[in-house]
């Protein structure tokens, strides 16, 4: 699909003057450009297109991004040494007025400026790096802990509802519409073994036990800037920051960090468990995360940690019934060997549990008060 990006720009407040526009970035959702400026003391900017059919409502999404990096920079403004500017992304507004420009074919435009002299990285290499990525997580919920999650809209309604992920894949299993049930019993079987358990977080918040706070819900590890010294700059891909349990962010950064393979390793052999990113990534985590969470929610972490692998292979599982009709495929069998490889990870993962959970006491205890309550949690 083609647009008019200059004609596009120049709906934007932007200084200076547009030296090129290049296609940037490996997004599979947003069209992303990066505008260059000619004038080299002026910034330069990233224009994307927003996929207002992954994302329903365009204009309420970015009624979140802008009150969510209002509210960062306000934060940030009051820390010494801080930079708002750098440290959080900055809405260009169009020239009437607005945080989004929506075309006459009825797309969607947003701008930033652009963060230069940053990096992002697809796999976590080394603990420096795990632990910078927990501190940007950590440091993102901590800011917005005092914002009332109630304000912001939810994107993707039931993003990690677990019950309704179980629900969508029973409809699948009933319709069998590709004749595909006979040949994953063994993963069905999985599934049901664990739905039980795998409730739990959504239960503590139903009974109140569990805070509803704002969080990023798509906390892979490209989603974080790094400055040139990979230390942690900048929080990017807002479109899903919504309100949710802070056990998700945990489990879903843990989910890739802690893999020693691919998401979709074919050979499940290969999958193991890299438990020193796991406990640079919790210490990193909790040096910000620690000053504000409760203690049902430091014990919420480790269900986290087992409840992302199980709802991501529910999802990979759910789609190869229903014919791959959401996940792009490069071949017949690609959701089913996704939902194998979450399946064995998530098999590690509940085999070396008591490791996981002494690494997080340890963490949460250098930050948090560790009450009687909370150390007979984790001695049983």
């Amino acid at each position: 699909m083609s647009y008019n990006i200059s004609e596009i720009v120049s709906s934007f407040c932007i200084e200076g003057n547009v030296a090129a526009i290049t296609a940037y970035g490996s997004g599979h959702i947003n069209d992303t450009f990066h505008v260059k400026n000619a004038d080299p003391g002026l910034p330069g900017y990233l224009l994307q297109r927003v996929n207002h059919k992954v994302f329903e409502n365009v204009p309420a999404l970015m009624g979140n991004v802008q009150l969510v990096t209002e509210h960062l920079k306000k934060k940030l403004a009051q820390i010494p040494g801080a930079n708002p500017a750098k440290e959080v992304l900055t809405i260009v507004g169009t020239k009437d007025q607005q945080c989004f420009f929506c075309d006459p074919a009825g797309n969607y435009w947003r701008m930033f400026c652009f963060l230069a002299d940053t990096k992002n990285y697809d796999m976590v290499l080394t603990e420096q790096q795990a632990y910078e990525g927990g501190k940007a997580f950590g440091k993102f919920q901590l800011l917005l802990s005092d914002l009332d999650a109630g304000l912001l809209y939810e994107t993707i309604p039931g993003f990690h509802n677990i019950a309704m992920r179980l629900d969508r894949l029973n409809n699948a299993v009933s319709a069998d519409p590709k004749n595909r049930i006979k040949d994953v019993l063994t993963e069905l079987s999985f599934v049901i073994e664990r739905a039980g358990s795998m409730v739990a977080i959504m239960n503590l918040g139903k009974e109140g036990k569990l805070p509803l706070r704002i969080i990023h819900n798509d906390t892979k590890f490209n989603n974080i800037l790094l400055d040139m010294n990979d230390r942690a700059q900048c929080v990017i891909d807002l479109d899903t920051v919504m309100p949710g349990y802070v056990a998700y962010d945990f489990g879903d950064a843990i989910r890739t960090i802690i893999n020693t393979a691919a998401e979709d390793e074919k050979d499940v052999t290969k999958i193991d468990l890299n438990i020193p990113l796991f406990k640079a990534y919790a210490e990193g985590y909790f040096e910000y995360a620690g000053s504000f969470l409760s203690e049902t929610e430091v014990k919420s972490l480790s269900m986290g940690v087992l409840l992302i692998p199980y709802m991501q292979g529910v999802r990979f599982l759910t789609d190869y019934i229903e014919g791959d009709v959401y996940y792009k495929t490069h071949f017949p069998e690609h959701n089913l060997q996704r939902t194998r490889a979450q399946f064995e990870l998530l098999s590690k993962l509940e085999r070396n549990y008591d490791v996981l959970d002494q690494i997080i006491y340890n963490a949460a205890k250098k930050y948090v008060q560790i009450t009687t309550e909370i150390k007979q949690w984790h001695l049983q």
